[in-house]
C-alpha cells in the first residue's frame, strides 16, 4: 500500500510504503534510525539488522543526507514520537543519491542559508512554518467564503497608485507608464459597488528600502471591501477574521505549533472583540512610557507599536489617526476633520502592523478635493472617482499582510521565514 507519512495513522499494523528523503540518521552495530519527510511530515523508520537482508542494512547505514528512496515498513504506534507513528522498515529502494548537501545539522549564518533557501525550505522548521501559512490561506478562503464574500482578483500592473508612486517599482506599459501593485485595493472598491463583498489574496510590492525583521519588498495581501459597511462594522470584520484564522491554526497545525516550540497559550488569548486606543489616546501612552520625542501628527515606529502592544496580551486596534498621516481616500471623522476613520491592527509580542483599514470617503467632491490635495492625476483616478458619481455608498475595506500574520502566529522572528522565497533589499536570488 503506498501512502504519505501524513496518513500512515490509517495503516497502523499494516506495510505501507512511502517515497521519501533523508532528513537525518544515525545507527549502531545492529539498528539504524533514519529520519524520513515526504512533503506531508516527519517519521522514524527503524531498521533493525536481524529483520532486513543485509543488503538492506548496509543501505540504511550507508545512505546520505537528502538522498530519495522507497521505504516499506510496517507502521507502528510509537508514544515518545511527537507524530505519534514511526515506521519498522522491511526494504529500501534507494532512488537518488545525495552527495555533500550544503545544509547539515548544524549551525548555520543567515546569508548561508539565505543563499541556499531553495534547499533550507526541506528542514523541520521552515516546513512547520509553511504549513502554518497554508492553514492560515485556507483558513482565509473559509472565513470569507462562509461569510458571503466574492473572491475577485485585481491587476498586479496599474497605471496608478493609491498612495502615491514615491514605493513603486516603475514599468514600462509598451509606451505607457505602469507600477507594480502596493495594493489592490481601488480595484476592490469598484468590485465592492459591483457584488457588494468582495475580497482578494495577492502579492503586492514596495519599493521601500527598509531591512527590518518586518519588512519584504514582495508580499501577499488579503484584502475585502465591503458596500454599506461603516467603521463600526469594519472593526467587526477584522477581529472576527483574525480570531477565526488563530483558532484554525490552533486546531490544525499543533505538531507544527509544538516544533516550533510556540507559546500556544498567547494564542489561546485571541478572540474577539479586541481592545482599542485612539491615537490621541495612543500619544498620550508613549509620552508616560518615556517616549517624550514623539508629537501629534507624528506616525508610529516599531519600537511605539511595541510599545502599546506589550499592555494588552490581544491585538489592539489603534484608531482615528490624524488625516495628514493617512492615504487621500479615506473618510474623516464626521466630529473631527483632523482625524480619519481608520484602524491599524497591532499584533501582540513585538509583531507590529498587521491590518490596516478605513472607512472610505463616499462623497464625490470631497474625494476630488482630496486627490488635488494630494496632487494626484486626476485623469489618472478620473475611474475611481466615478465610483462616488454613480450610487455611491459608505463602504469600508482592510488589507491584512499575510507574512507578518505568518510571523506572528507562528512565532518567527524574521519575516523572511513566513514567506517560501522572499525579496528583500538586496536579495533577488533565489
Amino acid at each position: 500500500m503506498k501512502t504519505t507519512i501524513s496518513e500512515v495513522k490509517q495503516f497502523v499494523g499494516k506495510e505501507v510504503t512511502i517515497g521519501a528523503w533523508i532528513a537525518n540518521k544515525r545507527s549502531s552495530g545492529k539498528i539504524a534510525f533514519l529520519q524520513l519527510r515526504d512533503g506531508t511530515g516527519f517519521i522514524q523508520g527503524v531498521v533493525v539488522k536481524a529483520d532486513v537482508s543485509e543488503e538492506v542494512f548496509q543501505s540504511a547505514k550507508s545512505i546520505t543526507q537528502e538522498s530519495s528512496l522507497y521505504v516499506t515498513g510496517e507502521v507502528q504506534e510509537d508514544a515518545r514520537s511527537p507524530f505519534g507513528f514511526e515506521l519498522l522498515v522491511k526494504d529500501i529502494k534507494i532512488i537518488h543519491d545525495s552527495v555533500d548537501f550544503p545544509i547539515t545539522p548544524k549551525e548555520h549564518g543567515i546569508e548561508f542559508l539565505m543563499d541556499n533557501r531553495h534547499l533550507w525550505l526541506r528542514s523541520r522548521r521552515q516546513h512547520a512554518i509553511m504549513k502554518i501559512r497554508n492553514e492560515i490561506i485556507r483558513a482565509t478562503y473559509q472565513f470569507f467564503n462562509e461569510n458571503g464574500f466574492v473572491k475577485v482578483d485585481p491587476p498586479i500592473l496599474t497605471g496608478s497608485a493609491p498612495e502615491g508612486t514615491s514605493e513603486l517599482f516603475h514599468t514600462k506599459y509598451f509606451d505607457e507608464d505602469a507600477y507594480l501593485s502596493q495594493s489592490g485595493q481601488l480595484y476592490m472598491e469598484a468590485a465592492a459597488m459591483a457584488l457588494g463583498k468582495v475580497f482578494s489574496f495577492g502579492p503586492t510590492f514596495r519599493a521601500e528600502k527598509s531591512k527590518t525583521r518586518r519588512h519584504l519588498i514582495e508580499f501577499w495581501m488579503i484584502e475585502p471591501e465591503m458596500a454599506f459597511y461603516e467603521f463600526e462594522d469594519n472593526l467587526k470584520v477584522q477581529e472576527d477574521y483574525v480570531s477565526f484564522i488563530v483558532q484554525a491554526v490552533l486546531e490544525n497545525c499543533k505538531l507544527e505549533l509544538e516544533r516550533l516550540g510556540r507559546d500556544t497559550s498567547k494564542l489561546e488569548k485571541i478572540k474577539a472583540p479586541f481592545p482599542r486606543i485612539s491615537y490621541d489616546e495612543a500619544i498620550k501612552f508613549l509620552h508616560k512610557k518615556g517616549f517624550d520625542d514623539i508629537e501629534w501628527g507624528d506616525d508610529f515606529g516599531a519600537p511605539h507599536e511595541t510599545a502599546i502592544a506589550e499592555s494588552y496580551d490581544m491585538p489592539v486596534f489603534i484608531t482615528h489617526y490624524p488625516t495628514s498621516l493617512k492615504p487621500f481616500y479615506m473618510q474623516p471623522d464626521p466630529n473631527r476633520e483632523d482625524v480619519v476613520l481608520c484602524a491599524d491592527l497591532i499584533a501582540p509580542e513585538g509583531y507590529g502592523e498587521i491590518i490596516g483599514g478605513s472607512e472610505r470617503i463616499h462623497n464625490l467632491e470631497l474625494l476630488k478635493q482630496r486627490i488635488d490635495e494630494h496632487g494626484l492625476d486626476t485623469e489618472a483616478y478620473k475611474w475611481y472617482a466615478e465610483l462616488r458619481q454613480f450610487g455611491s455608498v459608505p463602504h469600508s475595506g482592510f488589507g491584512l499582510g499575510l507574512e507578518r500574520t505568518v510571523a506572528w502566529i507562528s512565532g518567527a522572528e524574521h519575516v523572511r521565514e513566513s514567506i517560501p522565497f522572499p525579496r528583500l533589499l538586496n536579495r533577488l536570488y533565489p
